[in-house]
C-alpha cells in the first residue's frame, strides 16, 4: 500500500494519472461507448466513419512526406521510415482529442470494462463489427475523393511508392502479417492508454504520437491504416485483387491487432492495476 501511495505522489506531480486511474478512465469510457453502440448506433457509426478518415489523413501525410526524398532515402535506408513514422500519428492524435471511434483503440479500451462483468461479450462484439465498418466506409471514402481524384499519387516518387507498398503489403505469409498486427495495435493502444494518463492537449497528443511513431518505424500492420494504402495501390495500379488483400492482409492484421490491444494492453493493464478486494 506504501508503494503505490508513494507512486501515485510521484504521478501526481508530473499532472499525469496514476495507472489505476488511467484504467479507471477507460472502464468509464468503455462504459459510454457501449451505450452509445446500444442506444445511438447512427452516432457510433459517424464517429466511426471520422475516425477512419482522420488514419486515411495520416497515411496519405506518412507516404507524401516519408517518400518524398528518394535521392536522400535510397543512402539513408532508415530515413524513409522515420519521415514516414513522424507524420502518420495525426490520425491517432485526431482520433483521441475530437472523439472519433477507431476499432482498434477499442480492442484495448472494451476490455477492462467487460473483465469487471460491466457488460458482456456480445456488446464488445457490436461495438468492434460497426466501428470495423465504420473506419472502412471512413478511409476508403477519402483515399478515393481526397487523395486518388485529386491526383494525390498520380506522379513518382508517391506513384510507385504505393504500388510498391501495396505488393508488399499482400506478398508477405499470413503468420507474419499476423504478428506484424500483434505488434502495431499492441504500439498504437500503448499510445491511447498513455493519452488517457494526460489531462491537456499536449501531454494526450505526446502519449499518441512517440508509440504509434515507432509501430510505423518498425513496418508493423495496423489494418485501418491498410484500409488507405490497399485500396489507394489498387486504384493506382497495383497487381492486387480485392479478395487477395482481404485474406493476405486485412484478415490477419485485423486479428492480430484485435489480440495486440485486447491481450496485450486491455487484460494486461486491468490484471495489473485493477483494485483488488
Amino acid at each position: 500500500m506504501g508503494f503505490t501511495s508513494t507512486k501515485q505522489i510521484e504521478f501526481r506531480s508530473m499532472q499525469i494519472k496514476t495507472p489505476v486511474e488511467t484504467l479507471e478512465a477507460s472502464i468509464k469510457g468503455a462504459c459510454m461507448k457501449i451505450e452509445n453502440t446500444i442506444k445511438h448506433p447512427g452516432h457510433l457509426f459517424v464517429a466511426a466513419i471520422a475516425a477512419g478518415a482522420f488514419i486515411a489523413i495520416g497515411g496519405i501525410l506518412s507516404l507524401t512526406v516519408g517518400f518524398g526524398f528518394p535521392g536522400i532515402s535510397s543512402s539513408n535506408p532508415a530515413l524513409c521510415k522515420l519521415l514516414s513514422g513522424v507524420m502518420f500519428p495525426i490520425g491517432l492524435i485526431l482520433v483521441v482529442i475530437l472523439g472519433a471511434e477507431l476499432f482498434t483503440g477499442n480492442n484495448a479500451m472494451l476490455i477492462p470494462a467487460y473483465m469487471e462483468r460491466r457488460y458482456g461479450f456480445g456488446a464488445v462484439f457490436a461495438n468492434w463489427g460497426l466501428v470495423y465498418l465504420g473506419n472502412f466506409v471512413g478511409a476508403v471514402g477519402f483515399t478515393y475523393l481526397l487523395v486518388y481524384l485529386v491526383g494525390l499519387t498520380s506522379a513518382d516518387p508517391w506513384h510507385s511508392a504505393i504500388i510498391g507498398i501495396g505488393v508488399a503489403k499482400t506478398s508477405m505469409p499470413w503468420g507474419v502479417v499476423l504478428l506484424k498486427g500483434i505488434g502495431a495495435n499492441w504500439f498504437v493502444c500503448l499510445g491511447v492508454w498513455l493519452a488517457l494518463a494526460g489531462h491537456n492537449l499536449l501531454e494526450k497528443a505526446l502519449g499518441c504520437w512517440l508509440p504509434v511513431m515507432a509501430f510505423v518505424v518498425l513496418g508493423y500492420e495496423h489494418c485501418i491504416a491498410n484500409m488507405f494504402y490497399l485500396p489507394l495501390a489498387m486504384l493506382e495500379g497495383a497487381p492486387i485483387g480485392i479478395g487477395e488483400s482481404l485474406w493476405r492482409n486485412l484478415l490477419p492484421a485485423t486479428i492480430g491487432n484485435i489480440i495486440g490491444g485486447a491481450i496485450f494492453v486491455g487484460c494486461l493493464h486491468w490484471y495489473l492495476h485493477r483494485v483488488r478486494k
